[in-house]
Parts: structure tokens; C-alpha cells; sequence
């Protein structure tokens, strides 16, 4: 151990007379990753140790007494020789709130530092989320259900039971409904039910945050001004319509016709599927206690930003991200709703798919970074547009990491499924308009795979049954 030097996990101490610095050294192990403390080593890595009696052993004993709560280390001591002994610590990390004489201390490399107030601010957080946080805070006393979108809470169980997400209920009422979603408590609608489906104007005043910022800047950062600039207030569900709505105003499609193709083949700047899926996580996982946050969409002549107010959590990095990660949703009541509607999934594949479709699309690698409290996500241009080449092939299964997902997951084909049915809800549409309203410039194979599904299960019809392929025709959901 002494061979590897001071690290983040490893501490020396020449002498049992360094106890409060060690003690110190310890709170800091505690609050980090754990490790061990070692007396009778020197900074420069020298075995000197020390004799060691029982007062030894109990002033360190009595000096770790002042770290809160109270923590009992082992302690070990391993004989040198010529009378001499190293006394070994061995502290397990918790990640946690412990102080040592009234401070908190964590480790930075080889060193103990105070903690930050932000990083103690954000550990008390991460503690009490599973009990207390914005989302299941109990809403305003006068709001009501009349204040919610009643069209969008049907919307929602209707694709949740598509899906197979939620079970048909008895009773399809939309205090039921949102029952069943747990956006209730002792009666009384929680926060999530209004930032879920807020509809009415004088919840605007209590809830600013409900917002999205949209802008397309001139050039490459801020200061060269906007060509379009929108804010928007609403509901989850109307603020990702809004976001989607905004992209697919903004981001050009380059196309090319292929030898023996009919279809011509089309390459957005940056790929729908995978901006949808970074705007849907902005708008679920955000935080929401600061009344001036807003999910935000800018996109400049050279990248585009996706921005996710709030921070990381629960130990999760940007380097996380990039591989198969546990799923936790800082707002999980929102994620769950989210989840059960297929506007994302459960396990952690997001940011995966994200990275798996700029792929397919010709774009690098997007990346994710923590920049003045906010999670950003950058989306570079498709290679397509400055060299004209198609993407590459996507690997094949045999040489795809092992620890990757080998296909998009089934669910991202029922989301799109529940998205035409959502379209369908008002008014019959015909495939092409159907494939606009999705941002798509061309019926995909995926989107004809869905019409055809849909079909086959009786959910949606033709509108003229007798010519399938009449250039009239169009498609309308059935009556239940």
C-alpha cells in the first residue's frame, strides 16, 4: 500500500501525534470513498513506525470521538519490527454529511480539504430525496383538476395501456387517472400533476419554471445575437411539442439520390430521434425549485445545446453517461409518467440511444458537461453535410461492445406507435402528414412498420377500406 503513494483513498502520518489532522483525514474518508490511514509512515512513502501502547490506541480512539455521527473505524496494528509498529485506519466511504469538530472535510487527490458549501448542499439533497423534494411537495390549495389538460391525461393512459404500461382501469375519470399515476396525496394534487399537465393561465404565477427558451443564434456563441428567440410556458407533454416543433423549424436535411433508389435518402444536421430524446430528458429530470429555471434549446451556426437546468446526482458524471449506467430520475413521479406514455425509458439506455443514433445519422459523438448549474448536452453537425458521404455502415452485432445494447430497444418502435395515435386523436391524416407532424422528410421504414402493426391490432383504420392504395387515403383511429 505504501509503494503507491498519498492518494484520494490512501493518507500518512508520521506520528500517533498528528492525531487531529489524521482524525480530520478520516472524516474526509468517510464522506468520500472510503480507504485507509496509516501512522508511522512519512510524506516521502518511509516505513518509520512507532511504539504503540494502550494509551496510544486510546488517544486515537477518543480523537475520532469528534467526527458526527459517531463512527468506529477498524484499527489495526502491524508489527515492523525492532520494537515498532504502523497503526492502520481503515475507513469505509459513504459518500455522506460527517464532520469532525463541527466541519465537513472531503479528500482532493492526496489532500483534506473543508467541503464546499455547494457540494454539502447538494449531499443533503441527494439524502432526503427519497422523502422530500419538489415534485411530491403537495401543490397549491386552490389548484384544482379543472387547472390540468384533461385531453393530455387521457392521451397519457391511453398510450400507457397501448404499451402495455398500465392496465386498463375501471374507472377512466381523470382524478382516477391521475390517482393511478400517484400524482395525489392526502387528497390534494402534488407538484408533478401541474408540471405534467398545468393548462390554466393563473397557474403561471406560482409556476413560472413550467418554461422553455428556444433560440438559433447568428453565429458560434451568444454575443452575436439571435434570428430567432421564443419562450414558452406549459405542461411537459407541450413543452416537448414545442421543443420538437422549434428543431424541426431550424434544422436543415440534406438529401441525395441513390442509383437504383426511388427514395431519396435524407440526413438532418443533427438526428431527430436523438434531440428529442435529450429535450424529453431536460424537461423530466430538470430541477424545479428555482422559479427562473427553464429547459432551453440553443443552437448555434456550428453545434447545438440542449440544457438541463439542475446538476448531477447520486454520484452520476458525464463520463457515466457515455456507458450503461443505473436509471436515476431525479424527478422520478415526472419520469414515471413519462415512462408509462413512452416519451422515455426506464433503464438507463438514453443517453445510450443518444449516441447510437448520432452515429447512424453521420454526427460524432454528442458529449454532456456540468456548466453553471446546468447539465448541457452538445450535438455536433452530421459529417454528411461538410463531406457529402454517406454515415457508415452501423457495426455489426459481433463487433459491437459487449456492454452496449445490440439493437435499439422494442419500445422506442411502440413510442413511435403511441406518437401516431396521438396524432390520430384529432383528426384522420394521411401517411405523409403523419410523417411531417413527426419531423420526419420521409415515411421511414420504422413508420410504415408502425401503420402496419397498428393496423393488423385494430387500432387505427383506413378511411377508405374499399382502395387501400387510393392517393385519398388516410388513416383514423378506431372507437374503442
Amino acid at each position: 500500500m505504501v509503494t503507491k503513494g498519498e492518494s484520494e483513498e490512501l493518507e500518512f502520518k508520521k506520528t500517533t501525534g498528528q492525531r487531529t489532522e489524521a482524525a480530520k483525514a478520516v472524516c474526509a474518508l468517510l464522506n468520500g470513498l472510503g480507504g485507509f490511514l496509516i501512522f508511522g509512515v512519512s510524506d516521502k512513502g518511509e516505513i518509520i513506525g512507532q511504539q504503540v501502547t494502550a494509551k496510544t490506541l486510546e488517544d486515537i480512539a477518543l480523537e475520532f470521538r469528534r467526527i458526527e455521527p459517531p463512527v468506529f473505524p477498524e484499527i489495526e496494528t502491524v508489527n515492523i519490527g525492532n520494537d515498532k509498529s504502523d497503526i492502520v485506519i481503515r475507513v469505509t466511504g459513504t459518500m455522506g454529511t460527517y464532520c469532525y469538530d463541527g466541519r465537513l472535510y472531503i479528500r482532493h487527490g492526496p489532500t483534506t480539504q473543508i467541503m464546499p458549501r455547494g457540494e454539502y448542499e447538494k449531499r443533503i439533497l441527494d439524502r432526503f430525496h427519497a422523502h422530500r423534494r419538489w415534485e411530491n411537495e403537495l401543490a397549491r390549495d386552490w389548484v384544482t383538476i379543472d387547472d390540468l389538460d384533461q385531453e393530455e391525461i387521457q392521451t397519457t393512459l391511453q398510450n400507457a395501456i397501448k404499451l402495455g404500461r398500465m392496465k386498463q382501469p375501471s374507472h377512466t375519470d381523470a382524478e382516477s387517472i391521475l390517482r393511478g399515476l400517484s400524482l395525489f396525496d392526502n387528497g390534494r394534487l402534488i407538484n408533478a400533476a401541474v408540471a405534467l399537465y398545468g393548462k390554466s393561465e393563473r397557474l403561471f404565477a406560482n409556476y413560472p419554471q413550467l418554461t422553455i427558451r428556444l433560440a438559433l443564434f447568428r453565429g458560434s456563441d451568444r454575443l452575436t445575437g439571435f434570428m430567432d428567440n421564443r419562450d414558452y410556458w406549459g405542461n411537459a407533454f407541450d413543452l416537448l411539442r414545442r421543443g420538437e416543433h422549434f428543431l424541426l423549424d431550424h434544422v436543415p436535411i440534406a438529401g441525395r439520390v441513390v442509383p437504383g433508389k426511388i427514395i431519396r435518402e435524407d440526413y438532418p444536421l443533427y438526428p431527430p430521434l436523438a434531440t428529442r430524446e435529450a429535450v424529453a430528458n431536460a424537461i423530466c429530470h430538470r430541477d424545479y425549485t428555482t422559479h427562473g429555471g427553464a429547459a432551453a434549446i440553443a443552437m448555434y451556426d456550428d453545434h447545438l445545446e440542449i440544457i438541463n437546468p439542475g446538476i448531477l446526482h447520486f454520484d452520476i458524471t458525464p463520463a457515466k453517461l457515455m456507458r450503461p449506467h443505473e436509471s436515476k430520475p431525479w424527478n422520478p413521479i415526472i419520469a414515471s409518467v413519462f415512462y408509462r406514455a413512452g416519451i422515455i425509458e426506464k433503464w438507463g439506455t438514453g443517453t445510450l440511444n443518444i449516441i447510437d443514433w448520432c452515429k447512424e445519422n453521420g454526427n460524432p459523438e454528442p458529449t454532456w458537461e456540468v456548466r453553471t448549474q446546468s447539465v448541457i448536452t452538445t450535438f455536433l453537425p452530421s459529417a454528411f453535410f461538410a463531406t457529402g458521404k454517406m454515415p457508415e455502415e452501423s457495426e455489426s452485432p459481433a463487433k459491437r461492445p459487449k456492454s452496449r445494447p445490440k439493437s435499439r430497444p422494442k419500445s422506442n418502435s411502440e413510442s413511435l406507435e403511441a406518437e401516431v395515435i396521438n396524432l390520430l386523436r384529432r383528426k384522420p391524416l394521411t401517411k405523409s402528414e403523419i410523417s411531417h407532424e413527426l419531423g420526419h422528410k420521409r415515411i421511414s421504414g420504422g413508420l410504415k412498420k408502425a401503420f402496419q402493426n397498428l393496423l393488423t391490432q385494430g387500432v387505427i383504420a383506413y378511411t377508405i377500406p374499399d382502395k387501400p392504395r387510393s392517393r385519398l387515403q388516410k388513416y383514423r383511429l378506431e372507437k374503442p
